[in-house]
């Protein structure tokens, strides 16, 4: 089998520019590895990259509705990817960080996971998509 690695992924936001200021400050996002602004399409998309291997792609596509969701669960609703995923050193720091210093709106509280030594929590970004922050006391960030 071909030995298969993850590469990025894309949301669809509304305000580039805002975004990509947020995702720089709050996570590091600061290399622009990719920039395409497709004008017959209406699209302007920049690949950002904190230098280590995490990448985000945006989309901004002028009419774009935002996601909406009260809960993590809620998002299941829609057979879509759901959420962003990102190992923190320090759950309870990054937390508050990102509610407090960055306007990250906080939808859960750190607690426990279920796999053992695993705790997690959910923040949505200014335009309303989630983030679960995830620290393990096995694997560091």
């Amino acid at each position: 089998m071909t030995a298969v690695r993850f590469h990025h992924i894309s949301l669809s936001v509304a305000d580039l520019s805002a975004q990509e200021t947020w995702y720089g400050d709050a996570f590091g996002l600061t290399h622009v590895e990719e920039r395409l602004e497709m004008p017959e399409a209406g699209l302007r998309t920049v690949v950002l990259s904190d230098g280590a291997g995490l990448r985000v792609e945006f989309v901004e596509r002028p009419g774009s509705s935002p996601a909406s969701y009260t809960d993590p669960f809620a998002a299941t609703v829609v057979q879509t990817f759901t959420h962003l995923a990102l190992q923190v050193p320090d759950l309870d720091a990054a937390f508050a960080r990102l509610t407090t210093e960055c306007g990250a709106v906080q939808v859960s509280s750190p607690g426990p996971g279920v796999t053992e030594g695993m705790r997690y929590a959910y923040v949505a970004d200014p335009e309303g998509n989630l983030l679960e922050l995830i620290e393990t006391s096995w694997g560091g960030s």
